[in-house]
């Protein structure tokens, strides 16, 4: 069965604000959509969310236009000068965009609203209301600071209500940023205040303080496989391994006709003449002289040392078509036409 996830409205805006934790979102998404997760949602948290929307794109629209202020600078001290002005104008432009259009948090709130209405949400009942008071006339966390946390306490007798249906094979857990009011203030703060402890039995019951850390607990290669899917970009190759892998193919292509030659020679179809023997006018093209043939001799003996016999070849017709056309296209790559294969 699912596990039932109570998640506080930190969290929620936590994600929503930063880019960055869209993989975490996209995880969450999995997981709900292929029933490892059902989501609690009190309409306290619904209506908490809504209320802090605004605020959220505004903070992640200023946070953006300085991390970009940031990179202008970078640009402006270490760009390159033929570039810088490309580069700034860029960048000058995706800042408007953000200022613009409001919206910099890529899609974030609209994705955790669909989360967080996918289910019903959860009225305060009267019977919470009273447990909530009791609550703060003891003083119980989260009511042991000198605050109001009306809200903090609704949330936690709505997780007694989700643990008091758990078992090992239907688990709960709860997940807060809010560490100053329902962690262990003297001691770890993964760990849930004294007066709450009871509440985590593991593994019926679980306390968190992060989502990430929730979800590589529960599922642990879901979260970099989004994670991957997010921040993946493919980095160019550098000049020199580019350079490396041209000449490579250049030996290769190169010893294959030469290969080619020195068959025609074994089997009577080339010949390897003298300069008095050989016809500059007109050309045959079945004559090598027999000085440029003892010069490529040497170049194919320099070639195996080089490369290595075994990274020579043979190779079938396909195999061959790759090598060329890897050759082509990295010649290409280097500012030669396409099909520039003369060695």
């Amino acid at each position: 069965m699912a596990i039932r996830l109570l998640v506080d409205t930190c969290v929620w805006l936590d994600l929503a604000k930063d880019y960055r934790e869209q993989p975490v979102i996209s995880a969450l998404e999995d997981l709900i959509e292929n029933d490892h997760v059902e989501l609690v949602v009190p309409q306290q948290v619904l209506d908490e969310f809504d209320r802090n929307t605004a605020r959220i794109i505004d903070e992640a629209r200023r946070g953006l236009q300085s991390h970009f202020r940031l990179i202008r600078q970078a640009v402006n001290q270490f760009g390159e000068d033929g570039r810088k002005a490309e580069l700034l104008a860029g960048l000058n432009e995706v800042d408007h965009r953000i200022g613009v259009d409001g919206d910099a948090v890529g899609g974030s709130i609209e994705r955790i609203d669909r989360l967080l209405r996918s289910t019903p949400a959860l009225a305060i009942s009267d019977t919470i209301k009273q447990r909530v008071t009791e609550r703060a006339l003891a003083k119980h966390a989260p009511y042991h600071r000198a605050k109001n946390n009306v809200g903090d306490a609704i949330l936690v007798e709505m997780y007694v209500d989700v643990v008091t249906g758990a078992t090992e094979d239907a688990p709960c857990a709860f997940v807060t940023h809010n560490t100053k009011d329902f962690s262990d203030a003297n001691g770890d703060f993964r760990k849930a205040h004294a007066d709450l402890v009871h509440l985590f039995d593991e593994p019926k019951s679980s306390y968190w303080i992060s989502m990430v850390e929730f979800l590589k607990d529960y599922c642990p290669n879901l979260l970099g496989e989004h994670d991957f899917e997010f921040n993946y970009s493919q980095e160019a190759r550098r000049l020199p391994e580019i350079l490396e892998a041209e000449h490579l193919l250049f030996r290769q292509v190169w010893y294959n006709r030469h290969r080619n030659l020195r068959h025609g020679i074994e089997t009577g179809n080339h010949h390897v003449v003298s300069e008095k023997d050989y016809s500059r006018n007109p050309y045959r093209a079945d004559q090598t002289l027999d000085t440029v043939w003892e010069g490529a001799l040497a170049a194919a003996k320099r070639t195996e040392d080089e490369v290595g016999i075994q990274n020579l070849g043979p190779w079938d017709d396909f195999e061959w078509g790759m090598i060329n056309g890897k050759l082509s296209a990295l010649r290409w790559i280097l500012g030669d036409e396409w099909d520039m294969l003369d060695t």
